[in-house]
């Protein structure tokens, strides 16, 4: 929560824009000046948005560009929900203007509609009340199962993913998790079972349960191969996001009779009216309805309005999703950082094929500062795009020991070779990395001990190998007979041990046969392609 341990400030003024809980209202009116803008059509709120310091909004009212540039006092914008589609976060974070959200508001409720979808789809709930009411008494074609003592698979096992295992373990369920961020210890603390893979998961799981981010790697994550390694009759609830799942697949998955049903609150494309899902026996569909309870949507108005309250009295703001302010002279050392904290951090996860104690030392200037911030996007990299959640410098150290992952930092005054120097370890995996030149792009100048010297891009990849003749014109020969571009190689070789490192860009993503192709060239002990955030 945000602190406002301060004096009401009438002369601070708010727009509230949506509906949002009473009691939100009433806490923003107790310090400041508040007006609703309820039925305040795009163009009077283009004319009037001048006047205010902060505006709350739902997910109707679009926050664009050209709104912000029309705010000249506009300090703060809220968000009474989750996530921040309908506002142009980059556009606030060029004028300094803090946006932030209802983090969590709905985790509870999201978890429980999860429980309910499987209960309902293990009773046939839906379909039998639906004939009884038109007239039909149908006992035995309504026949379900008892969940008790059947086990629970949940993927993605962040929040929302653990409160929905404290619920199945209350209804005497056996649950296995799979989530590659989640420490051991945390599911020793829960009595979950931790799965290798979602294959491990999806081999032993009577019901599994998704809470999986939306992201590039999460598309389809759920497709014929993993209906494939399902128990035949297991059931599939996805009260995540639609696109984590292959429709197509889902559905001749239970048309073949080899899924027993499933439960799903959302789908690919929002409002859906018509799907192939409908209708069909042994599923259960409701409206993008998780969010959806009174409490949650109180919750939600008062946690965001307690969120602009201390955004405009100076308190700490949780739940802002954009970049905190940085005073002048630490900007000037660590905000050039800011991109390559986060980039390592993506990159040391990918490497490290999951969540490990991960090891931060500062070297040189960075040393002498406050580098919380830095320390902030480095786990917001190792989080990117793997939890239900979104994740930022502001709320990335709270999910990550949410998760239990461990980290610790080192702090080092003079750097080797360079300036300022940033440096993970997580196992037996080692990266460092600097910034170079007038726009201080982000460089890895270290990986597994050996230096090495490379622009980090979207794309990359880095391998381990015997340093034999014509390795580097193997990689070459498969990324092109691919279609793949090399932008960038670098090569470092350990004569000691006769092992070498390479690194290269590319322009596109590496399809994974073309992955599995370079893991097969003799002498090549570890591949790996990364897809990097590069801002």
């Amino acid at each position: 929560m945000g602190t406002t341990d301060t004096l009401a400030r009438a002369d601070l003024r708010v727009l509230v824009c949506e509906k949002i809980a009473d009691a939100g209202v009433a806490h923003l009116s107790g310090l400041f000046s508040v007006d609703l803008g309820l039925d305040w059509s795009k163009e009077e709120l283009a004319d009037r948005i001048a006047d205010y310091d902060a505006i709350v909004v739902r997910s109707a009212t679009k926050v664009t560009a050209d709104l912000i540039a029309r705010a000249d006092r506009l300090k703060v914008v809220g968000r009474a929900g989750t996530g921040v589609d309908n506002v142009d976060v980059p556009a606030a974070t060029r004028r300094g203007i803090v946006v932030c959200n209802a983090a969590g508001s709905n985790a509870l409720s999201a978890a429980e509609h999860a429980i309910a979808l499987m209960l309902s789809q293990a009773r046939n709930i839906p379909q039998a009340h639906s004939s009884l009411v038109q007239g039909r008494w149908e006992r035995s074609k309504f026949g379900g199962i008892e969940v008790t003592g059947k086990t629970l698979g949940v993927v993605g096992f962040g929040r929302i993913g653990q409160m929905v295992a404290e619920r199945a373990k209350g209804l005497g369920m056996n649950v296995i998790a799979y989530d590659p961020l989640v420490a051991e210890g945390r599911y020793r603390e829960l009595g979950v079972d931790k799965a290798e893979t979602p294959a491990d998961l999806y081999a032993v799981s009577d019901f599994i349960t998704l809470h999986l981010a939306s992201t590039p790697e999460t598309r389809n994550f759920v497709s014929t191969e993993a209906f494939a390694a399902m128990k035949k009759g297991a059931r599939l609830i996805n009260a995540a996001r639609g696109d984590v799942v292959d429709t197509d697949a889902l559905v001749a998955a239970l048309e073949s009779g080899h899924l027993g049903g499933a439960g799903i609150d959302v789908f690919p494309t929002e409002p859906t009216t018509e799907s192939p899902l409908f209708g069909l026996p042994g599923v259960v569909v409701t409206p993008h309805l998780g969010a959806s309870t009174e409490e949650a949507q109180d919750r939600a108005g008062v946690v965001v309005a307690e969120q602009v309250a201390a955004a405009l009295t100076g308190g700490v703001v949780t739940s802002a999703v954009n970049i905190p302010a940085l005073g002048p002279e630490a900007l000037a050392v660590l905000g050039p950082f800011l991109p390559l904290a986060r980039q390592l951090g993506q990159l040391v996860t990918v490497l490290a094929g999951g969540v490990a104690p991960l090891e931060i030392s500062y070297e040189g200037d960075l040393a002498t500062l406050d580098t919380r911030i830095l320390t902030s996007a480095v786990l917001a990299g190792v989080l990117h795009g793997r939890i239900d959640e979104a994740v930022n410098v502001v709320n990335a150290a709270s999910l990550a020991a949410e998760r239990g992952i461990e980290w610790s930092e080192i702090t080092i005054p003079r750097a080797r070779d360079y300036t300022n120097r940033l440096s993970l370890r997580a196992g037996d995996v080692s990266l460092s990395g600097t910034t170079v030149g007038t726009t201080s792009r982000p460089r890895l100048v270290s990986a597994f001990g050996q230096d090495i010297d490379i622009e980090l891009a979207p794309h990359i990849g880095l391998f381990r190998y015997l340093d034999i003749p014509g390795q580097i014109g193997r990689v070459g020969t498969i990324l092109g007979l691919a279609n793949v571009n090399i932008a960038s190689m670098a090569v470092s070789r350990s004569r000691a041990e006769g092992g070498a490192v390479m690194a290269v860009t590319v322009d596109s993503p590496v399809p994974e046969e073309t992955v599995r192709e370079i893991a097969n060239v003799d002498g090549f002990a570890q591949v790996w392609f990364a897809a990097l955030d590069v801002e």
